[in-house]
């Protein structure tokens, strides 16, 4: 827990916002986020690259909302997007075109040519044919593609294997027997601009020595490339930094740093980070409410009003959040239990054996390091409303993403013409 989030007077804090008070406004479930803590992650991301000629794009995907990639891109960050959607979301935010980054494996035509009007920085390459697409949309349009091809380094992240990215057989990247080819049509296709490398060898990195190897095996590509003649504006390091999770340790990230400086001190352009968790990840909550505290014949169950549907990460994951008391404790003993959700799966499930002393039915609790790949990846599953966002700052606080009702969902939907509405029937 950080000093963003913490008791005051006995009542769990949002910088100088009782959640108590969010809680009693807004409802529950909800996520709470700290602008202090946004600003505060995205300066001790820069300050140890000082010096460099560096750029951060955030990493969108991460947390979508508008007030959070706001607040990053006033503190000077660029935007790092993976889908046309997320193109039209950082432009109205904020982000100026050529401080986006447009990455992922599967972009559409659609999405290709808007990025290139949009006049995007650049757009980061996963496989030949997308090379070959892009250089044909460019054409049609009258346009130069500024592209970097992502290179997969064939280095185990040691990450979850659903986020692990940099290894032979996944998806991502080029691998390097394929190198040769593209390279050579970087040169022959018509209206490409050759910016440079990226590398991402997965999402929630602790051990900072895959870095060291996946950076020391890309800087390697780098000479040999430029020892053949190519010239690179860029190398763009992609992103993947962790966070502490409940129990975990990190170190610290200055150690990241100087083994960026390290690995590619002899190199004289431009490098680019797609931090996403690093920034956000520690910056928000997810507040929710005990419905029941139930003794079973053998385990205790604490059920929540948050599901699956609203965070999605220990049940994909199998990530462990930190779940604290929003009433601080009076003391640090209590019966262990199972915090669970309200949704018919038993992967309903935010963590076994918690001690949550003086937690019971109908009181609240916070689920920390719930900034990234949380509200983002929510959903409506077993007919539940969209889980709504609160932004804080300060004493203040707002509510930048309503809860989305089932009626509200309803109305997105429609029958076909030839099936009469249940009201038409009921009155037939």
């Amino acid at each position: 827990m950080s000093d963003t989030f913490s008791y005051r007077n006995g009542i769990l804090h949002a910088e100088d916002v009782s959640l108590e008070a969010i809680a009693k406004g807004v409802g529950t479930p909800t996520y709470v986020y700290s602008s202090a803590k946004l600003k505060q992650n995205y300066k001790e991301f820069s300050e140890p690259f000082k010096g460099l000629k560096t750029t951060i794009h955030y990493a969108n995907k991460s947390n979508a909302n508008q007030a959070v990639a706001r607040t990053l891109i006033e503190c000077g960050a660029g935007v790092d997007i993976t889908s046309g959607g997320e193109l039209e979301r950082a432009l109205d935010a904020g982000a100026a075109p050529d401080k986006i980054i447009f990455s992922g494996v599967g972009k559409t035509k659609d999405e290709i040519a808007a990025a290139l009007k949009a006049g995007v920085r650049q757009l980061n390459v996963e496989s030949i044919p997308e090379l070959k697409q892009i250089s044909a949309i460019a054409s049609e349009i009258g346009k130069k593609a500024p592209v970097a091809l992502r290179v997969n380094p064939n280095v185990a992240a040691h990450t979850h294997r659903k986020i692990s990215t940099g290894e032979m057989g996944t998806k991502f990247g080029i691998d390097h027997a394929q190198l040769d080819e593209a390279m050579s049509l970087v040169k022959t296709l018509p209206n490409l601009e050759f910016r440079g490398f990226t590398v991402h060898i997965g999402s929630h990195l602790h051990n900072y020595d895959n870095f060291r190897e996946a950076y020391g095996k890309f800087a390697e590509m780098v000479k040999h490339w430029q020892g053949k003649g190519y010239a690179f504006h860029g190398l763009d390091l992609g992103g993947g930094v962790g966070i502490p999770y409940d129990g975990q340790t990190q170190a610290p990230f200055s150690d990241y740093a100087a083994i960026v400086r390290d690995v590619f001190k002899d190199f004289s352009g431009e490098l680019s980070f797609e931090p996403g968790r690093r920034l956000v990840g520690d910056a928000g909550i997810l507040l929710t409410r005990v419905v029941y505290d139930k003794q079973g014949a053998s385990k205790r169950f604490l059920i929540i009003d948050a599901g699956m549907n609203d965070l999605v990460r220990p049940a994909m994951y199998d990530a462990r959040h930190s779940i604290i008391p929003v009433r601080e404790p009076k003391s640090g003993d209590a019966k262990l239990a199972d915090v669970v959700g309200p949704v018919c799966e038993t992967s309903d499930l935010f963590g076994v054996d918690y001690s949550l002393p003086g937690v019971g039915q109908g009181d609240l609790v916070a689920i920390l390091q719930a900034g990234a790949y949380s509200a983002a990846m929510s959903g409506n599953y077993n007919g539940r409303p969209l889980v709504p966002e609160v932004m804080v700052s300060g004493g203040q606080h707002a509510v930048v993403r309503k809860r989305v009702s089932v009626s509200e969902q309803m109305g997105w939907e429609s029958l076909p013409p030839w099936m009469a509405s249940a009201k038409t029937a009921k009155n037939a």
